[in-house]
């Protein structure tokens, strides 16, 4: 939607194409059906057996100004039964609304990139824009019920009717000459410089599971791109950790783009003129680009300067979030690694205890192992703890200062299952959240979490733990145990194993090299060196490195498997503060 014009004429919304696509896919769906409404549709059949849409648009026009009696005397319609005409009117116009509340509804709204009070300003003329819309479109509504029956509106509810989400964008030249030069049609594209959000944010992709590994090759295809009708792709700068990635994504796909904004941090104008972008990321690729299945699943390319390029296709099963999140971590990834750095895909918490002791504790492990589900378990074991604060939910990476091993993050934000979540707390942050296919399995959610300042300090390490979830421990033993020596350290981190909990398409007892398919497996040679150079240093700083059996993946311990294990790492650290 426009958001450079303002909703306030009625005749915006029921002389709209909008309106007309929605009218369209009703019938189309109750003709699949045999719905109810039949008899009533049937009325605006013309003589060449098609719907006339436009005379249902006028229908609508007519209740908005008139009462149903009123429109039924007219003899312009033929609606001899006014009582079971009503009651059809009424159902097919609450079907177009709940139609309407069903779409991705997303206002776009072009402004030149400004700072300071002009940008407040610009956000907040953004967001009265949508709430005239949401006013617009919620008085159209209920004036038609109103003109058809005063039942249905004993209670009024205030319904979102507007945008979910405003982006203003600009025309910004940051993308690198060589990049332009090689496929011009990104000159054409808008930068998405701020959002404006709508809550409650709720979006129903086609796909809610991710599979595969993406393919690396070391060549270039920026050449080789050719994106039809640049004007409907977007791009969105964000830093992931200190790595600048753009995503250029394609219209239908803005769902995504929304979500990344609770994720990442969205880059400013001033830092994006200094730094340059070492990777870019296609999100929505026409899938006759591609020469299999495979490449359309996600497959990463890089330049002749280093730069990497990410593309995804067309597909229903890649409309999901997991396939932006996943090759933007393995973009970052791999940029990691060429400069000698090592990613890790787990967690890192700051835990303070009552007694004052700081410890810093980062728990490797691939989707499911029970990262989150521990840090979750220690926030409800109170007793000794003071704080928790999460500084990497999903992916970070280690570099050497000073001869020390310190970690960075790269999200601002986490995109965690409900279920893997604290009874309500998703909820108790539902005005900050975005909701990503909340009534089916593997239903997840994007909240914010920290800031971007945060998560770029470098912070020393004080445990390294692999989460295992998928041995069992008996009575006596320990949850927590540390590796005797640096080889065994490698092997079990290396090995990656873990049970599979339904995050993806994956089942059972799986191996992934490093718990990190996200780089680490694409890079494999040079990761290994990394990796024990890394472990060396962990080693001689004194740094625990051991393993924390989670249990996650064996029936009947998913909550008491990561409470032993946080009962456990606690305990430990209690003895050693």
């Amino acid at each position: 939607m426009n958001g450079n014009i303002s909703y306030k004429a009625v005749s915006q919304i029921l002389n709209s194409k909008v309106l007309k696509g929605l009218i369209e896919e009703i019938i189309d769906d109750c003709v699949r059906r045999n719905c109810e409404l039949m008899p009533f549709l049937e009325k605006f059949r013309n003589k060449k057996g098609k719907y006339d849409i436009y005379s249902i648009m006028h229908l609508l026009q007519s209740l908005f100004m008139n009462k149903l009696e009123y429109v039924v005397a007219s003899n312009y319609y033929n609606f001899p039964d006014l009582k079971r005409n009503k009651e059809s009117i009424t159902i097919f116009v609450e079907m177009l609304y709940s139609a309407w509340r069903t779409k991705h509804r997303f206002m776009i709204k072009h402004e030149k990139y400004t700072e300071g009070e002009s940008k407040y300003y610009k956000q907040m003329m953004l967001a009265e824009s949508n709430s005239e819309l949401k006013n617009l479109v919620l008085s159209t509504y209920r004036q038609i019920l109103r003109n058809i029956s005063d039942e249905r509106l004993k209670i009024l509810r205030q319904l979102p009717g507007g945008a979910q989400v405003g982006f203003l964008v600009d025309t910004l030249k940051l993308f690198d000459k060589r990049i332009i030069e090689k496929c011009p049609q990104l000159k054409k594209m808008k930068f998405i410089w701020s959002a404006v959000f709508q809550p409650p944010v709720v979006f129903h992709t086609e796909s809610n599971k991710r599979s595969g590994i993406f393919k690396v090759i070391d060549k270039p295809i920026m050449n080789s791109l050719n994106l039809q009708n640049p004007t409907d792709w977007y791009v969105l700068p964000i830093f992931v950790g200190k790595k600048l990635i753009y995503v250029v994504t394609y219209k239908d796909y803005l769902a995504h783009t929304a979500g990344l904004c609770n994720l990442f941090e969205l880059g400013d104008l001033e830092k994006l003129k200094k730094t340059k972008a070492q990777a870019i990321y296609f999100f929505g690729i026409e899938n006759g680009f591609f020469n299999n299945e495979e490449e359309t699943n996600g497959i990463i390319y890089k330049e002749e300067d280093g730069t990497y390029i990410g593309l995804l296709g067309r597909k229903d099963h890649t409309d999901y979030f997991g396939y932006m999140k996943k090759i933007i971590l393995t973009l970052h990834n791999l940029v990691v690694i060429d400069e000698g750095h090592l990613p890790v895909h787990g967690a890192l918490v700051k835990i303070k205890l009552k007694n004052e002791k700081h410890f810093n504790v980062m728990i490797m492990g691939d989707s499911g192992a029970g990262k989150s589900e521990t840090i979750d378990a220690l926030n409800r074991l109170g007793e000794n703890v003071s704080d928790i604060e999460i500084v990497i939910d999903d992916m970070g990476s280690l570099e050497i200062i000073g001869d020390k091993v310190v970690a960075f993050g790269t999200e601002t934000g986490a995109f965690v299952r409900l279920d893997d979540l604290q009874p309500g707390y998703a909820y108790s942050a539902m005005d900050r959240s975005i909701f990503m296919n909340p009534e089916e399995h593997n239903a997840r959610v994007i909240v914010p979490y920290s800031n971007y300042e945060e998560i770029i300090k470098p912070t020393k390490i004080d445990l390294f733990l692999y989460a295992n979830n998928y041995e069992k421990k008996d009575k006596y033993q320990k949850a927590l145990t540390s590796f005797d020596s640096e080889k065994e350290a490698y092997d079990v981190l290396s090995s990656g194993i873990r049970k599979a909990k339904g995050t993806t398409s994956e089942e059972g007892l799986t191996r992934s090299y490093f718990a990190n398919p996200f780089g680490a497996v694409q890079r494999k040679e040079i990761h290994e060196k990394i990796a024990k150079h890394f472990i060396q240093k962990m080693f001689e700083n004194k740094i625990f490195v051991g393993e924390l059996k989670t249990q996650l993946g064996i029936e009947g311990y998913e909550e008491k498997g990561p409470l032993e294990a946080a009962k456990d790492l606690l305990d430990f650290l209690m003895n050693n503060s």
